[in-house]
């Protein structure tokens, strides 16, 4: 395969309602879209990076440049072979694995789509997981009230695990009232997005009596060796988010427990040929999986919902259905929730799903088209599109 033209879209859509985290509020999704095309067949996917470089930090400009000058002309100049193949191909650029996993993703969902099979056989996943477990995740809501009312309405629609974004000042008391209101059977989780630190830990250590099924990443993205110390002095296992860029650094974190459960998320980690990675090392190492969400379209919840049949991921993830964020998504129909409190795995060739022309042309606010045969630029020196350089 050699790809001959990659179109990037840049979308904008808005949320149903504002989703706050410690590190910010939304309330419109944006997004690069990308598409590969190669002998009359194409490739989707998404980019998860954002606006400001709060989760990670990649934004849309570094994910744009990233592409543009080093990533793309690297791709073109490749005869791939089989997926992986693009994973070995970016090696050079180091990090910007958001950048990479947006157009490696694509190539993913191109050779399923070239051979005629959904995704996840591709990846090695499990045919008979038709119908992947899915949980919510809520952001950090003004009162307890708000939180406890939204948790309601979640589980009436069937979601299988709540999730509550955290942060200093807004943790015990919401979380206590949630337990109270929803019983101790529900499973719910805390994120905090590193929000805290070290010290810290006597405090967080008072969410054990809350019987949470985790904590999630509540150190710096950077510290693995305080992740261990604290899941020493806590009850509630510790999964790590931020923290996992690749497989070396699940390896590292399992060993030194730092991490009892791991949130794989593909954009984060460079795409899927390193998810799989992941994946089996924990599979091998006792570690549960559960599939990250990054408001993706519907596009990098099909992505995500492929990889979630992979044997490791154990428990229900962050693909939540379209309408939990989006009055209309890019892909129509959109993905919706089960009375049993799961998605569908698409079983089309690929991904299974694409964009609506019309709701990408609605939502689209630039686009840039790449062709094969067209001059390149790399190095990150400036291209006013000519072929000149500045």
């Amino acid at each position: 395969m050699k790809i001959e033209r990659v179109t990037l879209d840049f979308v904008e859509i808005p949320l149903k309602s504002p989703f706050e985290t410690s590190f910010g509020v939304s309330t419109v999704k944006s997004c690069w879209m990308l598409t590969v095309e190669a002998e009359g067949l194409s490739g989707y996917a998404e980019s998860v990076a954002d606006v400001e470089p709060g989760y990670s930090p990649e934004t849309h400009a570094t994910v744009y440049y990233t592409l543009k000058n080093h990533v793309w002309p690297r791709l073109r100049a490749a005869d791939l072979q089989s997926p992986e193949q693009a994973l070995s191909a970016m090696t050079a650029v180091r990090g910007h694995r958001m950048a990479k996993a947006a157009i490696e993703m694509a190539v993913w969902d191109w050779f399923a789509r070239a051979r005629g099979v959904p995704l996840y056989r591709l990846l090695g996943g499990d045919g008979t997981r038709r119908d992947i477990p899915v949980g919510v995740s809520i952001g950090i809501q003004p009162h307890d009230q708000a939180l406890t009312a939204l948790a309601d309405d979640y589980l009436r629609q069937g979601y299988r695990r709540l999730k509550v974004k955290i942060k200093p000042g807004r943790d015990l008391a919401p979380l206590t009232a949630l337990r109270r209101a929803v019983g101790d059977t529900v499973p719910i989780m805390a994120d905090a997005n590193s929000a805290y630190r070290l010290r810290d830990a006597n405090h967080l250590a008072l969410l054990d009596d809350l019987n949470l099924m985790m904590l999630e990443q509540p150190l710096a993205e950077d510290d693995m060796v305080d992740h261990a110390e604290l899941a020493k002095r806590l009850r509630t296992p510790i999964c790590l988010d931020e923290a996992i860029e690749s497989d070396e650094d699940a390896r590292k974190a399992i060993a030194i427990g730092a991490a009892a459960i791991i949130n794989l998320k593909v954009g984060r980690v460079g795409g899927l040929a390193m998810a799989r990675r992941i994946h089996d090392l924990a599979v091998n190492q006792a570690i549960p999986l559960w599939c990250g969400g990054m408001l993706e379209t519907g596009i990098g919840r099909a992505h995500n919902l492929h990889l979630t049949t992979l044997p490791g991921f154990t428990l229900p993830g962050d693909t939540s259905a379209s309408d939990r964020y989006f009055a209309h998504d890019l892909i129509d129909p959109p993905f919706r929730l089960s009375p049993h409190g799961t998605l569908p795995v698409p079983q089309g060739p690929g991904i299974g799903v694409e964009p609506d022309p019309g709701r990408l042309a609605r939502f689209r606010r630039y686009q840039e088209i790449w062709r094969r045969d067209e001059p390149g630029v790399r190095g990150g020196v400036p291209y006013d599109g000519s072929g000149a350089r500045f």
